[in-house]
């Protein structure tokens, strides 16, 4: 086989397998480009090979080239998991016998304990809003939204209007994979709301017909980035030292209820993880907690 051909086989398996991705395990766009660049830093690799035709031997070499190219274990591993779906797709699909990565293991990564913020610290930012600033009433939304129902940052962009149930207390969330979950909101979020819908979304919408819920001060959907600089902005004025991000303050959402007592499972369905085990990160940081305390105040500590 030419190399035009191999290229145009390897092409359309690529293709399959993403729609695979797209349409049958409905994967969002993001989760379905980091498959699609992975991958194709094989494809790369083996330009005159068919990747059906791939064996071990050249998958643990293109793998320790990564490694040897300074990529992180957490890069490895995703590059890892990555074949890995591809190849069990391809499997099948009757296209091979077995998999090339049946005897290759993903590196163990040490369990990361994200940074969490005190709800003294989130007072401390909400103080630090300026509401003789017109964007003032969004500003204090958004920390609410993040912090008070732990969305994503990508949910919070996302949210229409018509997502929030004020007599129900509920926010309807476009999650990943597009799955959609209830989230419940506490009365002060929803008095801000109503707030924030008075004094600044009626202001700056005008007479634009615009869905998203958060709105930057032309009347278009904030973005991501902006929602970004807002809590860094407002973390610096609190005097926060801390690394943080939107994801903090989800994170420290979740910490909350878990030390709170909250069940497992109803934290994990409002933060919307397919898996438990995701979930079961807060449990580890809450025993990290707790050891705190005991070394902090038990006498024989």
């Amino acid at each position: 086989m030419q190399r035009g051909e191999i290229v145009v086989k390897n092409q359309e398996l690529l293709e399959d397998f993403l729609a695979h991705l797209r349409l049958e395990r409905s994967l969002s766009e993001n989760s379905i480009n980091a498959y699609k660049s992975d991958l194709y830093k094989l494809n790369s690799a083996f330009l005159d090979l068919q990747l059906i035709e791939l064996e071990y031997k050249q998958i643990k070499q293109f793998l320790d080239d990564l490694n040897n190219a300074g990529l992180s274990t957490r890069s490895i591993a995703r590059v890892i998991s990555a074949l890995k779906t591809f190849y069990k797709f391809i499997l099948s699909e009757r296209l091979i016998k077995r998999s090339p990565l049946e005897t290759i293991d993903t590196p163990k990564l040490s369990k990361h304990l994200p940074d969490v913020l005190s709800h003294q610290e989130i007072s401390k930012m909400l103080e630090s809003i300026d509401f003789s600033k017109l964007a003032g009433e969004r500003n204090k939304l958004i920390i609410m939204l993040l912090y008070g129902s732990g969305l994503r940052v990508s949910e919070l962009v996302c949210l229409k209007v018509d997502d929030v149930f004020e007599d129900d207390g509920f926010v309807k969330v476009l999650g990943k994979g597009d799955k959609e979950r209830l989230v419940p909101v506490g009365l002060k979020t929803t008095r801000q709301f109503r707030c924030y819908l008075e004094h600044y979304r009626n202001v700056v919408s005008g007479e634009k017909v615009v869905p998203n819920l958060i709105l930057n001060q032309k009347g278009n959907p904030l973005s991501r980035i902006s929602i970004f600089k807002v809590i860094k902005e407002l973390a610096i004025r609190a005097g926060i030292t801390k690394s943080i991000s939107p994801h903090t303050l989800r994170h420290s959402f979740a910490t909350v209820l878990i030390e709170a007592g909250a069940d497992l499972r109803a934290v994990q369905q409002m933060l919307g993880h397919e898996s438990i085990t995701t979930t079961e990160i807060y449990t580890h940081l809450d025993n990290s907690y707790l050891k705190t305390i005991i070394e902090q105040y038990h006498p024989r500590s």
